[in-house]
């Protein structure tokens, strides 16, 4: 077969990989599917497939600017195919988010529910409006294939045409915003990226990593044709963009090292760690990128060109891709490697993706100066004369059938092979992923308070609301079941003391094991989200008589004993007086079992404090009962000063 068919047979390959986990996906969810935690929120698909996704498309509005901006004609046969790498790439971005989204249905409320102070949804709105230039900017494109000569298609190409300025200067605008976004969201998170990647320059990073990044992107993109298409490279233009992108590439490489100097960081890279390694291999690629687009003997190799463009990518994917996984913290016991599902979707993107793109290059004119100029220079592939190939399935049918046929067993083959490899697990829906609750953690005295409230409890109890209850707290504890920072700090004395004292006990101890008192809630939710079966069937034998007592909790004789035919709990276990109840997801379905600790926790704050601002709308507003009002995020106070704490419990 020639390298086409070869290539679309391996694309379309993937592509029927992809078509049976997505299905696998969007019918058993993330947890089954991926590696992706509470903990672990994003990984490969927004590492790659968005931040790494975004930078790659950035040479639709370099090189549309070049062309009509800054009026650089001779790069005008560039600017068609940039303009729909750019827009299959943002394309690609959205599909790879719609898999990342616990919810993808509601991808569209950021535009009904909008966040004006959240960066987040700028770089969303930023993206789907750029999306959509995107799309306007490559209309003339389609409007000039022959199924479009109506007057009216006629008529939409014309006012398109008008509007390319605008629509380019449109573009220029929502990508500068939207590239120094994506690493201005990293701007909070100083305690979870190693100090070798977190910078308060990081949004120019991003942005100028992505100018560079998008002029190679270009260079691939051309030479890929050249080899594919076997159109003819314009090696000089070309080596104009390496040693343009060079430059930008350079300027990135300076700012970076310069910052990190300068605010004493850059001594981390010397100090052996693997983040260390990574860290130099990182800046190294695109060093040695630099290097070599900046001598004029390799740009004038497609060899040498391809070499550099290739290293240049592979070191700014790997700066963000390190930025949002590889450098950002996690406890210990929660890492996150991708998944073989994460993997071949984002695989199967990228062949989609490719696919598209030689569908409109091979159907219309995105080479226009060259398909209309220089037509020598197109060679048509060789037709095969055999009649009976069973490697092709020609089966004397015409090549184009055949051809098709071909890329549909490819796109079956790869579907099978992943319905085969996929786990009992995944086809199930029956993974399970256990994230136990970490216990609170009491602030000791530290001697430092007259009250007896160490610093740290000063700097995070809400100094306003410990006045109102006119308590000296002794007992503050930490809550943070799964250690991801998003702390709350609870004062449990001035709760005590608000609620009624040590009769209030009961309004959040609703149920305790035998021989304790107020029992501490993790005991039984112990997961944070699953639910924890706290039914202990021997004890209950032994403490009825063994089997005669039987017809205790299974009252009916003509079912099966089954926890489901059983009497629910509460028949015998009725919840301490004025105690407060978890009100669980099947009102009576949780027969022994205990919702997950995230669960319990909300249910029970949330829906006191809700109580408190319904009751007394004079003394609390709203706020008190949204989430900022408990939950504090950690901060450099906390990572430092915390040292004076205990386990709950210990001594």
């Amino acid at each position: 077969m020639t390298r086409e068919k070869v290539l679309k047979s391996v694309l379309w390959f993937l592509t029927g990989i992809l078509a049976t986990v997505t299905v696998a996906r969007f019918l058993k969810g993330l947890g089954a599917t991926t590696s992706l935690t509470d903990t672990t929120p994003w990984g490969l698909w927004i590492a790659f497939d968005v931040m790494s996704g975004v930078a790659l498309a950035a040479g639709g509005f370099m090189v549309a600017g070049t062309v009509y901006i800054f009026g650089r004609k001779e790069y005008t046969p560039f600017a068609r195919p940039a303009i729909l790498t750019a827009f299959l790439g943002y394309a690609a971005v959205t599909v790879g988010l719609l898999y990342d989204l616990g919810i993808p249905l509601n991808v569209w409320h950021p535009i009904i529910y909008q966040q004006y102070h959240s960066v987040l949804f700028e770089v969303g709105m930023c993206v789907m409006l750029y999306l959509t230039v995107l799309f306007l900017e490559f209309c003339p494109v389609i409007l000039e294939h022959s199924r479009f000569h109506h007057p009216l298609f006629r008529k939409v190409h014309g006012y398109l045409k008008r509007l390319a300025i605008p629509l380019v200067i449109a573009g220029i605008v929502l990508s500068t915003l939207h590239q120094s976004s994506l690493g201005s969201l990293f701007l909070i998170t100083p305690y979870r990226v190693y100090p070798l990647w977190y910078s308060p320059l990081i949004w120019i990073l991003f942005l100028i990593s992505a100018a560079g990044l998008g002029l190679t992107v270009v260079i691939t993109e051309s030479l890929f044709s050249s080899w594919f298409f076997r159109h003819k490279s314009n090696l000089r233009l070309l080596s104009h963009l390496a040693r343009a992108a060079s430059l930008i590439l350079l300027f990135y490489l300076a700012i970076r090292l310069l910052d990190l100097a300068v605010r004493g960081q850059l001594l981390w890279a010397l100090s052996g760690s693997w983040q260390a390694t990574v860290f130099i291999l990182e800046l190294s690629l695109v060093a040695l990128a630099v290097f070599l687009f900046q001598s004029s003997r390799v740009r004038a190799s497609k060899t040498g060109l391809a070499i550099g463009a290739l290293l240049s990518i592979a070191g700014v994917i790997g700066y963000r891709f390190n930025v949002s996984v590889v450098a950002f913290s996690r406890p210990e016991n929660m890492s996150y490697f991708p998944s073989g599902i994460e993997i071949v979707v984002t695989l199967g993107i990228i062949a989609g993706a490719l696919l598209v793109f030689i569908f409109f290059v091979e159907n219309f004119a995105v080479f226009p100066s060259e398909s209309e100029s220089d037509t020598t220079t197109l060679t048509p592939p060789p037709v095969s004369t055999a009649v009976n190939d069973p490697l092709t399935l020609r089966l004397l049918l015409p090549e184009s059938v055949a051809a098709a046929r071909r890329y549909s067993l490819a796109a079956i083959i790869g579907a099978a092979l992943a319905l085969s490899l996929l786990s009992e697990e995944v086809r199930s829906g029956a993974l399970d992923l256990k994230q136990p609750v970490s216990p609170p953690l009491q602030l000791a005295d530290s001697g430092e308070s007259s009250t007896g409230v160490s610093s740290i409890a000063r700097l995070l109890v809400d100094f306003r609301e410990r006045q109102r209850y006119e308590s000296d707290s002794q007992r503050i504890f930490i809550i943070d079941g799964n250690r991801n920072g998003r702390l709350v700090v609870f004062d449990h004395d001035a709760h005590t003391v608000r609620l009624g004292g040590d009769v209030a006990c009961v309004t959040c101890h609703h149920l305790n094991l035998p021989f304790r008192e107020n029992t501490s809630c993790r005991e039984c939710h112990q997961d944070m989200y699953s639910h924890t079966d706290i039914f202990r069937h021997s004890s209950h034998v032994q403490k009825l008589d063994g089997n005669q007592g039987c017809v205790r909790c299974h009252t009916d004789p003509g079912v099966i004993k089954t926890r489901e035919s059983a009497v629910s709990c509460k028949t015998c276990h009725e919840p301490r007086p004025g105690a407060s109840r978890i009100i669980p997801l099947k009102e009576d379905g949780m027969r022994g079992l205990a919702v997950g600790y995230s669960v319990a926790m909300h249910n029970l704050c949330t829906r006191c404090h809700q109580m408190m601002v319904d009751e007394n709308p004079s003394e609390y507003d709203r706020s008190f009962a949204e989430c900022a009002q408990c939950h504090k995020e950690q901060g450099s106070s906390y990572l430092l000063d915390v040292g004076p704490y205990r386990a709950e419990g210990s001594g």
